[in-house]
């Protein structure tokens, strides 16, 4: 059911003209958590979606709230990786429209655990000036902004200018030369500051505790199922494959 926020958001302030309505699905106490905003480009390279999925899944299990736009890309990227309950997703269009309908089945989840706003009335279809204004306010929302990838003239770099209006701090990853072009240009005119160490950098916000004994890999030695290890640990399976942790043959799981 569509409800709308009653009272004053207070981190939406900073926008340059408060929205007449907030309309909401979901859980609204996620707005009094800590929050940070992530955003990033529709087609990230493989470096940026795996980092993508580290930083939102460690900032989500140090207690913060990952907000986003539920855009493929690095958006969806973050909220899976943050988990439902970690999450606020700010959509471009009205609450009773899917956009991308792609995305459906995660946003239906977030509507469900998570919460999901729009500035929108019910019926809003998705159009291209609506999504600066979805910026806006989901910038607004964050502590500060990460940009995991962004090229040139994207409309990612509308999100970092309203960061610098707002005065938030901006993060981004370092890239490869000619690769992320824009972020790489943030980090040269000192707009933006490199994330070198993750948990160094998700401690400033809340408290990441590294284990010496990992609960994920002591269950990865009995060789489940690929379906038993994405049940119980959503946000490590996606990762630990990647970074080469453990590998899977015939649906099971196997360390390396």
């Amino acid at each position: 059911m569509i409800e709308i926020l009653k009272g004053d958001i207070k981190e939406l302030s900073h926008m340059k003209k408060y929205p007449k309505n907030i309309f909401y699905k979901g859980d609204a106490g996620l707005l009094q958590r800590k929050k940070i905003s992530i955003v990033g480009s529709r087609k990230p390279n493989q470096y940026a979606r795996h980092m993508t999925h580290e930083i939102a899944s460690k900032l989500a299990n140090a207690g913060l709230c990952i907000v986003s736009g539920g855009a493929i890309g690095i958006d969806i990227i973050a909220h899976k990786a943050a988990g439902a309950k970690n999450t606020i997703m700010v959509a471009g269009t009205g609450l009773d429209k899917y956009y991308p309908s792609i995305n459906k089945n995660v946003i239906q989840d977030i509507e469900k655990d998570g919460l999901v706003l729009s500035q929108f009335e019910a019926g809003t279809p998705s159009k291209r000036y609506n999504f600066p204004l979805r910026n806006e306010l989901l910038v607004a929302l964050g502590e500060v902004l990460i940009v995991m990838y962004a090229d040139k003239n994207s409309g990612t770099m509308r999100s970092v200018e309203y960061a610098k209006k707002m005065g938030k701090e901006i993060y981004v990853l370092p890239h490869r030369i000619g690769e992320s072009d824009a972020t790489n240009l943030l980090l040269e005119d000192g707009t933006a500051q490199a994330i070198y160490d993750v948990d160094k950098f998700v401690n400033k916000f809340g408290y990441f505790e590294k284990k010496d004994c990992d609960e994920f890999f002591e269950f990865c030695k009995s060789c489940p199922t690929y379906e038993e290890a994405l049940r119980k640990f959503p946000n490590r399976v996606f990762v630990s494959e990647l970074n080469g942790d453990i590998k899977v043959v015939n649906a099971k799981v196997y360390l390396c």
